[in-house]
């Protein structure tokens, strides 16, 4: 099991070098990761999910009681911000409708779990970050449909209880199995979390392998102006997410923790929903998979920046 553990401590800390460098595989040489199917996304987005379920205690969710104005905060950041900069990105550079739809998608959707870790990373308030991830998240069957159809009604045709239904399943009952087991069965679990960290890097790099690969061609012909498009929705998310906290004067850690909790997406959740939500939009899986690589990449380095940040 040591040894197990100081692998998964590799994986956690190459997490951004291991997704870029698989990613990069999966676009220039498709054919070596095309045995991975786009139909194990979901499940592979399930076993991250109950395994943030299975880090999850009671104590997480004291933030919402003791800071419930922090969580408010967050939470209207969360969803207000990165849909709103997504939208008007896509109607600036005049994207088409499935690259729009995408976009907006990976905007509506909650902060990713790897968000803590960065956060951690940052010295950041690590507690407000995993509380604004499992608030969002759990608010996300219901946001995350309500705000893609209320940005994209005139534009494309959204499935919003198809949209509701996969992120039920695919996320929150995981993450309440998750949490059920390790209320219960606590001092087991606790022996299993230390290799989580490889157990998350593998399912996300599959997942990422999986898009990119058997959406290579596509990828490719968006041209630059995607990635462009992809990158400042991330980078204007961590700023507008640290300005939203020198705005309410919050203390730096609570800063950093805004900042990548704002602009780190569930991009694995968006490129499983946009199969569901726009079975007509080939492209619509696109952003997800361009943002699941960049923001592992931004992420550390921010987390990187920020840990030599002091007040």
């Amino acid at each position: 099991m040591k040894v197990l553990q100081k692998v998964s401590d590799i994986f956690g800390k190459y997490m951004a070098v291991i997704v870029l460098v698989i990613a990069a595989l999966a676009l220039f040489v498709p054919g070596s990761c095309l045995w991975i199917q786009t139909s194990w996304v979901n499940y592979l987005l399930m076993i991250v999910m109950f395994g943030m379920g299975l880090t999850l205690k009671l104590d997480d969710f004291k933030v919402v009681i003791t800071r419930p104005k922090d969580i408010i905060v967050g939470c209207i950041a969360q969803f207000t911000i990165m849909p709103l900069l997504a939208f008007a990105l896509g109607k600036m550079f005049g994207l088409e409708p499935g690259l729009l739809a995408g976009l907006v998608l990976v905007g509506t959707c909650p902060g990713g779990t790897s968000s803590n870790v960065m956060t951690y990373l940052s010295k950041g308030d690590v507690a407000l970050s995993v509380g604004m991830t499992s608030v969002n998240t759990l608010l996300a069957p219901l946001l995350t449909p309500a705000i893609t159809y209320l940005l994209l009604r005139t534009s494309v045709t959204v499935d919003i209880l198809s949209m509701f239904l996969s992120i039920i399943k695919v996320v929150i009952v995981p993450i309440a199995l998750g949490f059920v087991i390790n209320k219960f069965w606590g001092k087991y679990t606790q022996k299993v979390t230390n290799i989580l960290p490889m157990v998350s890097v593998i399912a996300i790099t599959m997942i990422v392998a999986a898009v990119v690969s058997h959406n290579a061609e596509k990828i490719l012909s968006t041209g630059v102006i995607v990635f462009v498009i992809v990158i400042l929705h991330n980078l204007l998310g961590y700023a507008c997410g640290y300005g939203v906290g020198k705005l309410i004067k919050a203390p730096l850690p609570k800063k950093k923790a805004l900042a990548i909790e704002v602009g780190m997406q569930n991009s694995g959740l968006a490129t499983s929903l946009a199969g569901t939500a726009f079975p007509d939009l080939a492209m619509a899986t696109v952003p997800g998979a361009i943002f699941s690589v960049w923001h592992n990449i931004s992420g550390a380095i921010l987390a990187n920046v920020f840990n030599r940040i002091k007040e």
